[in-house]
């Protein structure tokens, strides 16, 4: 299959060939992966037998940071490493081509945002940009560059200097995104606060990607919703749920609930019983991510969740002793 068929088949997809990829996909990376084969085996699943999504086998998340997890051989373009927090194993995810990683992400931006080229895009990822690696920093880099906007860059501590720009930006009623790391959009929103400075922003999106990394007390999304929005006069706050085990990403426009492109999805397990899979109701989130054709596209995370009807869903916080990751918000 050429790439523009591999794009057609995967990014254009709908509701109704979702789950015949499903199956399709779990078939070829079973036949092509011999760690996930040898896991589905051990399940006693096998491609002749499954039909429905459901019973697709999940991969643990953890598989990550023990197994280089790979469908076909190739060489990686990229490897991707999770920021964890000192004394914890990184996830790792080697990445065959990095325009199919970007176009992921561009398209799954665009369809919830629009054209990419109508924004400023200001990155606040200050931990992240200090390491290498980061699948976030590789996807907001590429958004700056295609925003094509003079203002659009990273800051690290330079709030002053972030505040300056916004300010002008606001005046300029330019459409403006700051994506932030939690502990960062706090910081500043109290830098503001301090210097008894105030900012309404009107045409400026501020959107959380999580992540505390021990710099600040854990707290429920929307307790640091409810002071962002405090501070900067806004309506809402949006998210981005996205992990470097994954080449998608899911966004909150508000109250926290995410939705996905159309290659991905949110299934819920039952804690006692992993194979009990179902499309909603609360537990642990399986993800399904088309985008993950040469690693692995069913994986099982250590988020708590809820999954609605409607295939939208709410992270409520983490597994009782998972490793704490950087985009992780404490359960209500």
């Amino acid at each position: 299959m050429t790439q523009s068929e591999q794009n057609d088949k995967i990014f254009t997809i709908n509701e109704t060939g979702f789950a015949a990829t499903a199956r399709e996909m779990f078939r070829f990376q079973y036949e092509n992966n011999l760690l996930y084969k040898r896991f589905s085996d051990s399940l006693g699943i096998r491609t002749p037998e499954l039909h429905k999504v459901e019973q697709i086998p999940f991969l643990p998340i953890h598989f990550f940071k023990s197994h280089v997890i790979q469908t076909t051989s190739f060489a990686p373009q990229a490897i991707f490493e999770s920021s964890g927090t000192t004394g914890t194993v990184n996830s790792r995810h080697g990445v065959k081509d990095l325009q199919w990683y970007e176009q992921s992400f561009t398209r799954a931006f665009e369809l919830f945002y629009g054209s990419i080229k109508g924004y400023c895009i200001l990155g606040l990822l200050p931990s992240y940009i200090e390491r290498k690696n980061s699948s976030l920093v590789y996807m907001t880099q590429r958004l700056i560059r295609l925003s094509g906007h003079p203002d659009s860059g990273f800051y690290l501590n330079e709030f002053d200097k972030l505040l300056e720009t916004l300010d002008r930006l606001e005046r300029a009623g330019q459409k403006t995104i700051l994506i932030g790391v939690t502990f960062a959009l706090l910081d500043f929103a109290e830098k503001i606060n301090t210097n008894e400075n105030t900012i309404q922003l009107r045409h400026t999106l501020i959107m959380e990607t999580g992540g505390m990394k021990g710099r600040r007390e854990e707290m429920i999304r929307d307790e640091v919703h409810q002071i962002l929005k405090s501070k900067f006069q806004v309506s809402s706050i949006h998210s981005e749920y996205g992990m470097t085990e994954l080449l998608s990403q899911a966004y909150s426009k508000e109250n926290g609930i995410f939705r996905c492109p159309p290659w991905m999805k949110i299934l819920v397990r039952d804690d006692e019983d992993p194979a009990q899979i179902s499309h909603q109701g609360m537990g642990l989130l399986n993800i399904i991510d088309f985008a993950n054709i040469y690693s692995c596209s069913f994986i099982a995370t250590d988020d708590i969740g809820k999954v609605f009807e409607d295939g939208s869903f709410e992270v409520l916080g983490r597994k009782d002793n998972s490793d704490l990751r950087g985009c992780s918000l404490l359960v209500v």
